[in-house]
């Protein structure tokens, strides 16, 4: 492999970590969290919900399986950059089309390796998520510095709106067509579910249409008569990036749509479904990013080793009368997932459909289905 230019990341605090450029010759800002998976990093960098966010990997050996189009979780890479101890320069696996290194590269986003992922961890596990700034063309700490305090957080940003779609359109695909079925193909009666895009991954589509559904998909900023215009059987909603705070809209929607339709929330879905029943969300130190959060099922006592990332939590205190908690997280005790006492919705913050991660959870589709089907006998 031919030598590697050099690459800063510097952040808002002004520590400097210096490595090389194994990306593109880029500068980016971003808020830095970290991720605690040991392989998915393809699904990671096409996940819409790490937009504005710089990713740090915890695991020290990165890019050894490489890069191939049934992984991406969206058309594009989503991270603004991304920081790990070593890349691999060889795509070692049958499926693998490119390197990650140049998958990054013909992407335009700047990556670093050969930096103590470990001290950094440790830096943002005490410290907290920062803003920082990743560089192979700028390589002057002190500009650097100053550029990572004067970038923009996340707390109050509509990061939903840049990666939203444009118009509504129709997802048919399951998993037979990646190669990688979940069982036998549903046999049942199909029926129509619209999906809310704020920054919905492909395989919750593909989750869906496994258990029987016909998937319209639409713009975050749909209002809730649109939405009830296309007739929909349920209503989900996804994940997606930032503050939920940011974009209200999409709360607003959901509100309009309790009790008159099923919905279920995931990730932002689920902190949507807290601001639309008059709860609060609020930043947490350094958030969730892995793939292996365990949580409690409250009602069946089981454990789920689940997928998660996301940098806000609920706080249902205000709303205790209209909502129950069903899923808490054996690290923190943060609510993991709640339902509606009245109406037939819920939502839970972790990723059932994972990838990367165990799919532990991937029942809860399921349990959306027959939610559904109860609320149409």
């Amino acid at each position: 492999m031919s030598a590697r230019p050099p690459a800063l990341l510097v952040l808002e605090d002004g520590t400097v970590f210096r490595g090389r450029s194994v990306g593109a010759a880029a500068k980016r800002t971003g808020e830095l969290v970290f991720h605690t998976g040991m392989t998915g990093y393809q699904e990671i960098l096409t996940d819409p919900s790490y937009r504005g966010q710089i990713v740090v990997l915890t695991y020290p050996h990165v890019g050894n399986y490489g890069i191939n189009p049934e992984d991406e979780e969206a058309g594009r890479i989503h991270v603004e950059g991304f920081v790990v101890r070593e890349v691999s320069p060889i795509a070692s696996n049958w499926r693998a089309r490119t390197t990650l290194s140049e998958y990054l590269e013909r992407h335009g986003i700047p990556a670093i390796d050969g930096i103590d992922t470990r001290a950094l961890t440790r830096r943002i596990r005490t410290g907290g998520a920062m803003r920082a700034v990743l560089s192979s063309i700028d390589l002057e700490p002190g500009n650097l510095a100053r550029e990572a305090r004067a970038a923009s957080g996340t707390d109050g940003r509509d990061l939903v709106r840049e990666v939203t779609c444009a118009e509504p359109y129709e997802w048919e695909e399951g998993f037979v067509a990646t190669g990688r079925p979940s069982g036998p193909p549903f046999a049942g009666s199909r029926i129509r579910i619209v999906a809310v895009d704020c920054g919905i991954k492909r395989n919750i589509l593909r989750s869906l249409v496994e258990t029987g559904a016909d998937v319209t998909v639409v713009p975050a900023h749909s209002t809730s008569e649109a939405i009830l215009a296309l007739s929909p059987a349920g209503v989900f909603f996804s994940n997606g990036p930032g503050d939920p705070a940011g974009a209200p809209y999409v709360a607003e929607a959901m509100r309009g749509l309790l009790g008159r339709v099923p919905v279920f929330g995931i990730c932002l879905g689920h902190q949507m479904f807290s601001l639309a029943v008059g709860a609060r969300t609020h930043k947490m130190k350094f958030g969730h990013h892995g793939a292996n959060h365990p949580v409690k099922d409250l009602e069946t006592g089981r454990i789920e080793i689940t997928s998660q990332n996301h940098s806000y939590a609920v706080d249902l205190a205000r709303v205790e009368r209209e909502v129950e908690v069903t899923h808490r997280n054996l690290n923190d005790g943060t609510v993991e997932g709640f339902r509606h006492r009245e109406f037939p919705a819920f939502s839970v913050q972790y990723h059932p459909e994972a990838s990367p991660g165990p799919r532990d959870a991937f029942p809860l589709f399921r349990r959306f289905r027959d939610v559904v089907e109860r609320f149409h006998r």
